[in-house]
């Protein structure tokens, strides 16, 4: 697969930040021919750089006023037992494998405290494979689309 080039490394931005965006807009932001964007979308969907479209959802407007980072100790060589297990949980918005000192790290959101506390102490902690856990409250989040324009 060939490296992103400038032009890419754009589109692949204005549709981070927008991905209702028509190939037309994106043409005229891009200032290229629209045969150009229809091109380089295409092939970029291809490679697998774009592998789909979602709506940004404001977590507190969706009645989920707390997230936390839940970071999982688990047995040794289970981690695809968990995560299939954590997949399953619509709290769940985002998991990883990670190194260090925890296996695995969540991102949940729920929508109080009382929420939070079930999701964490009966229904992670008690998971088969978990062997502890570690909540991080978010306080705040930040967003950023310029992660992308890095080489």
């Amino acid at each position: 697969m060939a490296a992103l080039d400038e032009t890419d490394r754009r589109i692949v931005k204005e549709l981070r930040a927008d991905g209702r965006l028509s190939m037309r807009a994106l043409a005229e932001r891009l200032h290229i021919s629209r045969a150009a964007v229809y091109s380089r979308v295409d092939r970029l969907h291809r490679d697998g750089v774009i592998t789909g479209y979602s709506a940004v959802i404001d977590p507190e407007r969706a009645g989920l006023g707390i997230s936390a980072y839940v970071y999982l100790k688990i047995s040794q060589h289970s981690w695809q037992a968990v995560r299939k297990r954590v997949l399953k949980i619509p709290e769940v918005w985002h998991g990883a494998l990670v190194s260090g000192e925890h296996d695995i790290v969540l991102l949940v959101r729920a929508p109080d405290a009382s929420s939070l506390r079930h999701l964490v102490l009966h229904r992670l902690q008690t998971m088969p494979d978990v062997l502890s856990s570690h909540t991080v409250l978010v306080l705040d989040e930040l967003h950023s689309l310029e992660s992308i324009d890095a080489n």
